[in-house]
């Protein structure tokens, strides 16, 4: 059998990386849709990342429509059937591309499906986790109020011993340090608390506080002011506020992304407090919540981006 020598290339204008020479030796040319490194079909190509400044991620349909009208986001649809929400925010700085995402249902596992959907299209340089969350301190956390996180304890790790003695291992992630000054300046300018005009027309009238400090995150939904959940997030550190079941996901998605070379985005959690995780949880409060959420990702943008 004749085995041809010397180089082989596959369509016109190529730049030539791989070549082999001398008897018996081949190169085997794949069309470029099968190279390894080839974008995904309906991916961001390598030469547009990043022009996309903050991905969001949102659960609730409140969430989403509070979002929408707050930074004027549009319905767009990707080939494959995703929805995403897209717009641009013009401040004295800078022009931000902003791009949201609602994920298929509440928990972790949803939460990062929706993060990689974004990055995989869009590849934003900024996570943000917006909406509404539980209260679970009594000074701060009040209905309406927001919390402000570069802190996550995510604590549904735990030990059942045999006699049933339960022992929670909690995980402790801080967002990159640029997120965490950003958050610090915003703090330093507006006070802390801030105190921002209500956005839903019927507290228009009434003040509510922002306020930074730690979420906790697992996948309980917590309708229990004496619940050992509760007990152990204040052992575990007297400043979480507030909880959710989405910031864990969004923490250890970034946690296991930072071993690519390239850049890996920062996070942050933004939440309304719609209840306090009692036992009169429940939906009446999510308009405000959300509402007020959105208000503070919009006056945060600007120091973020």
């Amino acid at each position: 059998m004749k085995t041809d020598r010397g180089i082989s290339s596959y369509g016109n204008g190529n730049t030539i990386s791989n070549n082999a020479v001398g008897n018996h030796a081949r190169v085997f040319a794949a069309p470029p849709a099968e190279r390894v490194g080839s974008p995904v079909a309906g991916s961001v190509a390598p030469e547009d990342r990043g022009t996309w400044d903050v991905g969001i991620v949102t659960i609730l349909s409140e969430e989403l429509r509070a979002l929408r009208d707050e930074l004027k986001l549009e319905r767009h649809k990707e080939p494959g059937g995703l929805y995403f929400y897209r717009g641009v925010l013009d401040t004295p700085d800078s022009t931000i591309r902003i791009v949201a995402a609602q994920t298929q249902s509440q928990g972790q596992r949803s939460t990062m499906a929706a993060l990689e959907n974004l990055r995989r299209h869009y590849a934003p340089r900024l996570w943000a986790l917006v909406g509404v969350g539980g209260g679970v301190h009594d000074e701060h956390a009040r209905i309406g109020n927001v919390i402000v996180s570069t802190d996550v304890v995510y604590y549904e790790n735990r030990k059942v011993n045999p006699l049933g003695d339960v022992r929670r291992r909690g995980e402790h992630r801080q967002a990159p340090a640029q997120v965490v000054h950003a958050v610090n300046a915003f703090f330093s300018e507006h006070g802390t608390p801030a105190r921002i005009q209500g956005q839903l027309a019927s507290r228009s009238s009434q003040e509510y506080e922002v306020y930074p400090g730690l979420i906790g995150s697992g996948e309980a939904v917590i309708a229990d002011r004496n619940s050992a959940i509760r007990r152990y997030l204040a052992h575990y550190n007297e400043k979480v506020l507030a909880v959710d079941m989405e910031a864990g996901g969004l923490s250890q998605y970034w946690q296991e992304n930072s071993v690519h070379d390239e850049s890996n985005p920062g996070w942050i959690v933004i939440r309304g407090v719609s209840d306090n995780a009692d036992e009169e949880k429940g939906h009446a409060h999510h308009e405000l919540a959300a509402r007020n959420a959105a208000h503070v990702l919009r006056l945060l943008l600007p120091f973020l981006c």
